[in-house]
């Protein structure tokens, strides 16, 4: 005789008896996220909310799960995310690569640290280092630290196992750790220029919330052979709005940033996970990685944490 349903679990799979020894069992199944036992709808809805710029806390309001399962939700799937792009963007070819770095904080700005945080660097400012290629809009890799030598380092040689060994041009901003890094680590693929902007002179820039106004720009070859019409970091820039509209963590005067830095890690690996292989670029009309080759479809968040 053939089981029949018998309601259903708390977590919203299908329950059988037996209508002859009266046993019940649940219907096989496999969490989505380990160790979490909410039903798969709840835990893509949230994420979809997450990715599309809504706090936490209207997460919590809008699903009905409590703030605490959906930081530990962001983290698990934070974590599932960082490992498929260990696995899937590895030796990408690629020929216009943009870098930049976009600023924000892990539970208070650096100028309001307490004597006994100063050497603390899980608080305070966080720069993400964003590397994305300029044809298929595919973010390349990207590092989570302090904007000096060591957090480029890490940053650039994490993109040269992104990308594959042919020659590629890339540009970056003035930052001067950039020259040491790249002219190390990929000397024997890249042809190598910045872009420097001008600011003018500004008494009140020190009163003002945006920089002072860019006079004009310097482009500066550094390594190989760089075109010159090439040289540009306006897509970067453009990606760091998106990255500011999607994560809510990320918008200005907010109260809504990270408290620890592994939440922002996690968030950051969600979000551009989420860009490449689930979001579909408006200009592309796929998604980043449907342009490179590495899908042949629109993922949806379910697949990123398969």
């Amino acid at each position: 005789m053939r089981c029949q349903k018998f309601g259903v679990h708390r977590n919203g799979l299908q329950r059988f008896r037996c209508p002859v020894c009266k046993k019940t069992y649940t219907e096989e199944h496999k969490a989505l996220v380990e160790g979490m036992t909410i039903p798969e709808e709840k835990i893509v809805i949230a994420l979809r909310l997450m990715v599309e710029g809504n706090s936490l806390r209207s997460t919590e309001r809008i699903t009905g799960l409590d703030i605490n399962t959906l930081m530990k939700l962001v983290v698990r799937a934070g974590e599932k995310c960082e490992k498929l792009f260990a696995r899937l963007i590895v030796s990408i070819p690629v020929q216009d690569v943009q870098c930049d770095e976009i600023w924000a904080y892990v539970a208070k700005k650096e100028a309001h640290k307490l004597p006994a945080e100063e050497n603390d660097e899980s608080v305070g400012d966080a720069y993400c280092f964003v590397a994305m290629e300029r044809n298929t809009k595919l973010v390349l890799n990207f590092a989570l630290g302090r904007r000096n030598q060591a957090t480029t380092d890490a940053f650039i040689e994490g993109l040269r196992h992104a990308t594959a060994a042919r020659r590629f041009q890339i540009s970056t901003d003035g930052f001067q750790p950039y020259l040491s890094a790249i002219t190390t680590t990929l000397s024997d693929r890249c042809d190598f220029a910045q872009l420097i902007k001008v600011y003018k002179a500004d008494a009140e820039a020190d009163h003002k919330y945006s920089p002072a106004d860019v006079t004009h720009t310097e482009k500066v070859p550094v390594m190989g052979n760089p075109d010159p019409s090439k040289i540009c970091t306006s897509h970067i820039e453009r990606q760091n709005l998106t990255i500011r509209m999607q994560m809510r963590r990320l918008t200005r005067l907010t109260n809504g940033f990270s408290k620890k830095w592994e939440n922002l890690w996690a968030a950051y690996c969600l979000h551009f996970a989420y860009y490449n292989f689930c979001r579909i670029h408006k200009t592309l009309r796929v998604t980043p990685a449907m342009e490179t080759g590495i899908t042949n479809r629109v993922w949806t968040l379910a697949d990123l944490l398969d």
